[in-house]
């Protein structure tokens, strides 16, 4: 969402923490709406309220989730829910909001996917199901919506945030020297997850470009080769 306006997009960033989201979107210089993905009347109101501030809708990008961990003989149907609310049904309520805006004139749909949806994430089984679950969605509304001129793709990054940074400072130093042996060994370009900047930004907006106008029910793995989707 910061990247947008430095590139020229007018952008209305929606969230569920009013607090920080509104001040993230006000320092990138885009506008701010409060909206829970769960919730279907909170998502129509707050995506229509968008379409009115920009004057339409060209581009939805959809990276609402939470990864909580639960190991699987143990996990309750609360939790499942929970984990499959926020990430598939999100997903689904919140497209399907878009498309209401998109259908006449077309447009570009990006959700974001992960690697634990393609080959799993063991202690983050839930996880892995929901996106899973937005993958066999994204492909579906790939062919469905195409007819309305909209592409529908989703992306698959490995990038080092600063929510990631918070991870490291949580883990020994034991643990910290295995976690990155782990990724240099599972990420063949540098061993070490991406830069939003250089590695992340360039892809997306490429995505929300007219020069990807042609590609549709794709996976775009931002990873360093993690994740070789075929």
């Amino acid at each position: 969402m910061r990247a947008f306006p430095s590139l020229g997009a007018s952008v209305v960033s929606l969230d569920l923490n009013e607090e920080a989201g509104a001040k993230i979107a006000s320092d990138a210089g885009a506008g701010f709406l409060r909206c829970d993905v769960t919730d279907k009347d909170s998502v129509q109101v707050a995506v229509s309220e968008a379409v009115r501030q920009l004057g339409g809708l060209d581009v939805l990008v959809h990276a609402a989730g939470i990864a909580p961990a639960s190991p699987a003989s143990e996990m309750t149907v609360d939790f499942w829910d929970t984990v499959m609310r926020v990430n598939a049904t999100g997903t689904f309520i919140t497209n399907q909001a878009a498309f209401a805006h998109l259908r006449d004139n077309g447009g570009q749909i990006i959700n974001f996917a992960s690697a634990a949806g393609i080959g799993g994430y063991p202690s983050k089984s839930a996880y892995a199901a929901a996106k899973g679950a937005v993958l066999a969605w994204m492909r579906s509304i790939a062919v469905e919506w195409a007819p309305h001129g909209i592409t529908v793709n989703a992306i698959a990054p490995a990038i080092w945030t600063p929510m990631y940074d918070k991870t490291r400072a949580s883990f020994t130093p034991e643990q910290l020297a295995a976690h990155d042996a782990g990724l240099a060994k599972s990420i063949p370009l540098g061993g070490r997850l991406g830069d939003v900047e250089r590695d992340f930004v360039p892809v997306l907006a490429f995505l929300a470009s007219p020069g990807a106008g042609f590609m549709t029910g794709q996976i775009f793995s931002i990873d360093g080769g993690g994740t070789m989707v075929r």
